[in-house]
């Protein structure tokens, strides 16, 4: 028996998407949109670890997008198309996870005001506050700046959203409170679940006098996927699953034995242990989402390659911890290019890079070929829609 890592570097999308055209930063069309591809163009990032198991290489065919390239190729390598209609983070892994989404998202609009009045009186009447703040689009870290200090003087909760389908709500974990924020969330989610609204997001952060942060006490309650994935395929048959990052969130805690939740460097030193203890028949599925919410809307090209930089460092020990016959696939759920008009994601292709399985290109392949490639290894009965490429 062997085991399985799937670690998906959050928005390192790699341009292409055929339907680009079709999804929007404001009024400027994703069509053009290469999310690596313009951070290599831009920073010139080393990452020799990635590029030898065909980062490249996966960029050009993904968007035709040529790069230099020096590495010996040690790895497979794919570029993955989705299906589902969203550029979002449950759209995204669910279909990674063998399940696309069969509905079209509820998103709210880039107006303002964004949310209709019986939302927000909803949302103050659990909050037990005569109002709430915010009710637009809005950047998380810029919103926060603006309203944090009417949010302390009124307690009344900020809420906003993006072009992904969201109800994001950010509070003061002092003053207003983190089990306050968490238990408004979670009360509030299925009214949005629904509405087919895909997350409603509990952002809290920390601060005064005008220096505000988020902290990593994140918690994304998500709408729970319309069939069984490969998380629930591998528990159901008795293999164990582990879920770092955001991955219990996006899932419902569904087919999750454990999980670990925290800033990317203690996720990456989960991820090490993992790979070194993780039982035979084991899978771990794993996402590193400061790619997105630290670098890609903030479009911040240099601090998202120096980002990459840091994980192709980790990664070389990865790949030389990994044990005979284990199975490790890099990928992503979309893409945020850096240098690109807007701060939300981009319509793209992603990479599938693929440690274990020999060395070559896959081609052009689905989001869900990589669930029934890993079911495929894990010997698993149920691969769901997909084909695998192993």
């Amino acid at each position: 028996m062997s085991r399985a890592f799937l670690v998906v570097l959050d928005s390192a999308g790699i341009g292409g998407a055929p339907d680009a055209d079709q999804f929007f930063n404001g009024a400027l069309p994703d069509t053009g949109a290469n999310t690596l591809g313009h951070i290599y163009q831009a920073c010139a990032p080393a990452l020799p670890h990635m590029e030898s198991l065909g980062l490249k290489q996966a960029i050009t065919l993904a968007s035709g997008l040529a790069l230099p390239n020096t590495a010996e190729l040690g790895g497979r390598f794919a570029a993955a198309t989705e299906a589902s209609l969203g550029k979002d983070t449950p759209s995204g892994h669910w279909e990674l996870a063998g399940v696309p989404v069969p509905w079209a998202w509820h998103y709210f609009p880039d107006t303002a005001p964004a949310f209709p009045p019986d939302l927000l009186a909803l949302v103050a009447q659990l909050a037990g506050t005569e109002g709430t703040l915010g009710n637009s689009h809005a950047s998380g870290t810029e919103i926060i700046d603006d309203l944090a200090q009417e949010h302390i003087k009124t307690g009344w909760p900020i809420c906003y959203t993006s072009a992904d389908s969201v109800f994001q709500i950010a509070a003061h974990e002092e003053h207003f409170g983190l089990p306050r924020l968490l238990k408004l969330c979670e009360e509030l989610a299925p009214h949005l679940h629904a509405l087919k609204v895909g997350r409603v997001i509990a952002r809290p952060f920390i601060g005064a006098n005008g220096s505000f942060q988020r902290t990593k006490n994140r918690h994304d309650y998500a709408i729970a996927t319309p069939a069984p994935t490969l998380l629930d395929w591998a528990q159901a048959e008795g293999h164990h699953t582990h879920a770092i990052g955001k991955i219990s969130d996006i899932f419902s805690h569904r087919g999750i034995d454990t999980a670990t939740k925290g800033r990317d460097a203690e996720l990456m030193q989960d991820l090490h242990d993992r790979i070194n203890t993780a039982p035979e028949g084991a899978l771990t599925f794993a996402n590193f989402v400061e790619f997105d919410t630290e670098f890609g809307h903030r479009r911040d090209a240099e601090g998202y390659a120096a980002h990459l930089t840091w994980f192709d460092g980790e990664l070389g020990h990865i790949l030389a911890a990994l044990r005979q016959n284990d199975l490790l696939i890099l990928t992503a759920d979309h893409g945020n290019d850096p240098t690109w008009q807007g701060c939300d994601h981009t319509r793209e292709r992603v990479p599938v890079l693929v440690a274990g399985a020999g060395q070559g290109e896959i081609g052009h392949i689905q989001m869900i070929d990589v669930a029934a490639s890993i079911a495929a290894h894990l010997g698993l009965k149920e691969r769901g829609s997909g084909v695998s490429f192993l």
